[in-house]
């Protein structure tokens, strides 16, 4: 809901305001009911021993014990939070009660107020050495903190050293270019014509249209993450598109064009379909294991063969007339290309401060771009195969994006590989292989071992960077997603380990490996027993007004507070889901260039009085800083115009946009504009509906 819509009149209360939407809210400021005693548990020590290279320092700064202890519990680590983030359960509840019944709303509140107040603290899981270590973590300017490209190590890299190496990068002309001006206003434009005549011409709802509008402005913003298992740790490119002009519209585009992938019988979904397919299998004495790899396929995909490809398909196929039918919606198969074509032409990033536009290929992070890359190795593939000579044609050919597994005569393999490297005529798609080394060839997560008779059997493979960490059982996550690891290392093993020792032996793996991040040994029996006793799931029944789901929030998890808080809104019909308050992630990982706050949309945020402990709790779809000029204005005005004790008297009965400006005049209160704040950065961070 918009935030500046029809005015109302707000009455403040010590708890909560009659439901109007958040925006219209004021809640009290945590008081010391807050605030719990804490201790660090004594079972904590220093265990800055970096096991299996959990931290991986390439930078000049040297790392004290308290530091490493810090690093080595991995970046997804979550911390106790030191109080109670009320803001943030008061802003689920808000979104909760946009669903709600007026007096339900009501009552909502009042039971998460009353629980709020009566939450403690949960007891802290890092040292108070290891807090000021992730202090002085935060204020190393000098280094860049990064997780490593596979294997979860946390990396230390120097910070000027990593700036040469992106830079260096950014400088092969023939991929990007740097841009004298930021071309957002540009290509919204262009973006905006092309979705208004959608919807103009009935091809699209106007619903669909809001979706896609592009309300954010904001520049995409390049990290990189180092390859620390290649010698002179090469950095991997990667753009984040969130909140940005074109995401919305990838992300449809993705959703539509997803269909078109997988339908080859040589589309391997995952590890589980490739341990049914190579079930079959038979290997003969003078075949091997092989597989062929392409070459940064994101940045070296050719989008005019993408464009072409996908625009025969959709004619061909019946998956657009089968989206349109189900939706109502009438797009043709020109409408999707050109929307494609704009956003995979369209990839432009900023690096300390500067603009870059990629002239080549698709960018990792944009979300139809896998779709894309996809798509195009479909196409590549079976003009490979229909065209690769008799003599090296593979017996055997999976493929799983970018990587492929074949069975094929030992002396076939660079014959073959030459042919497919001169399949693509734009020549910017090389493959490299690897050959079977004593009967074994790793892929994907599994390693595929040949037995005697021709068979083969499948083990669970580890990189040479696998570090065995997992999210420490000490992290302040809700306790079933702790043990939604074991099960999810079990379901792995379950899946793709072949032979019953086997699967014996990669059980203790799991378990000395998860024993090591702190999991105790009931731990594993009550996920196994878990798994024992699932009973196939019934068929949905109907609901009637009184069961039927209101939405979904997600919550800030505080042990002890969100299960309560979570129970609540169960009763209402409200589901929930659990999100760590704080990672060492969030703390520490910043690779990507700032983003100024007006920009933000979807943005949820916090206002101040300075006279008394209301605050104001606002969000808009539109950009913050707009919203809050919007703000000022208004109290300004009022402010000007209520001079006398008459004028005021007068004011009491006058209607205002918002809250904040009832709060101002009814109190005569200072707002704190200086003291404002985001809570929320955009309507991914919380869900509703």
């Amino acid at each position: 809901m918009e935030d500046n819509a029809t005015p109302h009149r707000a009455r403040l209360t010590n708890q909560f305001l009659e439901q109007e939407g958040i925006s219209r809210m004021l809640w009290p400021e945590p008081d010391g009911a807050f605030v719990g005693t804490f201790k660090v548990p004594g079972r904590q020590e220093y265990q800055a021993n970096n096991k299996k290279g959990h931290v991986v320092n390439l930078s000049k700064y040297k790392l004290n014990a308290a530091q490493t202890s810090v690093l080595t519990k991995g970046l997804n680590y979550a911390i106790s939070p030191s109080k109670i983030p009320a803001e943030e359960f008061v802003l689920a509840t808000e979104l909760a009660c946009k669903h709600l019944p007026l007096a339900d709303g009501i009552q909502l509140r009042a039971k998460i107020a009353n629980t709020l107040k009566s939450s403690k603290v949960p007891e802290q899981n890092v040292t108070k050495e290891e807090r000021k270590a992730i202090k002085d973590l935060k204020k190393a300017e000098d280094i860049i903190i990064l997780p490593a490209d596979k294997g979860k190590s946390t990396v230390l890299l120097d910070k000027v050293e990593y700036e040469e190496k992106v830079n260096t990068m950014l400088g092969d002309k023939k991929t990007y270019e740097e841009l004298p001006a930021d071309p957002t206003a540009k290509y919204k434009r262009k973006l905006v014509s092309a979705l208004s005549k959608l919807k103009n011409e009935g091809k699209i709802t106007e619903t669909k249209y809001k979706q896609l509008y592009p309300t954010a402005e904001n520049v995409p913003r390049l990290y990189c993450t180092p390859k620390i298992h290649k010698p002179n740790t090469p950095l991997r490119p990667i753009v984040d598109y969130t909140a940005t002009i074109g995401y919305s519209t990838s992300r449809w585009l993705a959703d539509i064009l997803g269909g078109l992938v997988g339908n080859t019988q040589h589309h391997v979904k995952n590890s589980k379909q490739l341990a049914e397919d190579l079930a079959k299998v038979v290997i003969e004495e003078e075949d091997i294991l092989n597989s062929h790899d392409v070459v940064s396929l994101f940045t070296n995909t050719p989008i005019d063969q993408v464009l072409e490809i996908v625009k025969n398909r959709l004619e061909k196929e019946s998956l657009l007339r089968e989206y349109n039918r189900d939706t109502g919606f009438k797009i043709t198969s020109e409408d999707v290309v050109h929307l494609l074509e704009f956003i995979l032409t369209t990839t432009y990033f900023t690096f300390k401060g500067k603009i870059y536009r990629q002239l080549f290929g698709t960018a990792m992070g944009s979300p139809v771009s896998p779709i894309a890359a996809n798509i195009f190795m479909e196409a590549l593939e079976q003009q490979a195969i229909a065209t690769a000579p008799l003599d090296c044609r593979p017996k055997l050919w999976l493929r799983y994006v970018d990587e492929i597994l074949e069975v094929i005569q030992r002396d076939s393999v660079q014959q073959l590989t030459d042919h497919i490297n001169q399949v693509d005529k734009s020549g910017s798609i090389k493959f490299t292989f690897e050959q079977e080394s004593q009967g074994q060839l790793p892929f994907l997560d599994t390693l595929i071992v040949k037995k005697d008779d021709g068979t083969v059997k499948l083990l669970v493979y580890r990189k040479p960077t696998h570090t065995d960490q997992y999210l420490n059982y000490q992290s302040h996550h809700p306790l079933h997603q702790k043990l939604g690891v074991i099960r999810t290392l079990y379901n792995r093993k379950n899946t793709i380990v072949t032979e019953d020792e086997d699967k014996v032996e990669e059980e203790k793996k799991i378990q000395e490996a998860l024993q090591t991040c702190g999991y105790p040994k009931w731990s594993f029996g009550k996920v196994k027993d878990q798994m024992e006793s699932v009973k196939p799931k019934k068929s949905a029944k109907k609901t009637d007004d009184s069961t039927r789901s209101r939405g979904m929030v997600v919550l800030p998890y505080v042990k002890g507070v969100t299960e309560r808080v979570s129970r609540v809104m169960k009763k209402y019909n409200v589901s929930t889901a659990m999100k760590p308050h704080n990672t060492l992630r969030r703390e520490l990982v910043h690779p990507k260039d700032k983003r100024d706050p007006n920009n933000l949309t979807q943005a949820v945020y916090k206002i101040p009085c300075l006279n008394c402990d209301l605050s104001y709790i606002g969000e808009t779809g539109r950009k913050f800083g707009t919203r809050l000029d919007e703000h000022r204005k208004e109290v300004k005005k009022v402010n000007s115009t209520v001079t006398t004790r008459a004028g005021r008297k007068e004011s009491l009965t006058t209607v205002n946009k918002s809250a904040i400006t009832d709060h101002v005049v009814d109190k005569n209160h200072v707002i704190g504009w200086g003291t404002l704040r985001s809570l929320a950065r955009n309507k991914n961070d919380l869900h509703a509906g």
